[in-house]
């Protein structure tokens, strides 16, 4: 058994006992293959929910500090960001986040999951933002289906501003794959804007959100 199934699997059970989870639409992830899970964010939480009731292995970006804060303390988050099978990403930086792009498309083209939040940050106010167009880029290059995923109640789990996770019902559904034309790298800007809008669209019909028609912001201090 793997570092990652075994953490998987841990994280799952205590989700399952302390958070009693609902979740919905598990057919609708292919198991084998390339796939997209793209998803709201609510929650620092997250992508380690994500990772742990998927199933099947899913790579989700993570912030770059997060791997290389000194100290025990960084050591141990740099192993578990590590088990997990988070890629990290320097944030704010467009070459950096180019080059994360392109090493989705690697894993997408060898048959496997990626997570990514259309979003690109948490939502503190519970709204859902505009989509950025990386998640209608890596449809449209690889080819691979789209899972619109929707997250409702685990922004209690973490609160914004906090660093107390407390025990709290979520609910995580998984909604049919979208599947676009597979057009290769270079594409129109339309055509990914589109695809990004639907997919957005998706995610607002599983989880109900109030939609916002502008780009959600990085907080400076976060």
């Amino acid at each position: 058994m793997s570092l990652y199934t075994m953490t998987r699997s841990s994280i799952r059970g205590m989700l399952k006992t302390m958070c009693r989870p609902t979740v919905t639409g598990l057919e609708n992830v292919p198991l084998t293959g390339p796939v997209i899970i793209a998803s709201n964010h609510l929650s620092f939480l997250d992508s380690i929910i994500i990772q742990a009731l998927t199933p099947r292995d899913v790579a989700f970006f993570a912030k770059a500090e997060y791997f290389t804060t000194p100290g025990i303390k960084g050591k141990a988050m740099k192993a578990f960001f590590e088990s997990v099978g988070s890629i990290p990403v320097q944030r704010g930086e467009q070459a950096a986040s180019v080059a994360a792009l392109e090493s989705l498309v690697d894993i997408l083209e060898t048959g496997g999951g990626i997570g990514i939040y259309p979003e690109g940050t948490r939502s503190r106010d519970g709204k859902l933002y505009r989509g950025r167009t990386g998640v209608g880029w890596l449809a449209l290059s690889t080819g691979a289906p789209v899972v619109p995923v929707g997250l409702t109640g685990t922004e209690q789990l973490q609160p914004a501003g906090t660093n107390t996770v407390r025990p709290h019902r979520f609910t995580l559904a998984f909604g049919k794959p979208l599947q676009f034309e597979h057009l290769g790298r270079k594409h129109p800007l339309p055509q990914r804007r589109a695809a990004t809008d639907a997919i957005v669209e998706a995610i607002a019909e599983l989880t109900g959100q109030e939609r916002v028609n502008a780009y959600n912001q990085t907080p400076i201090s976060d």
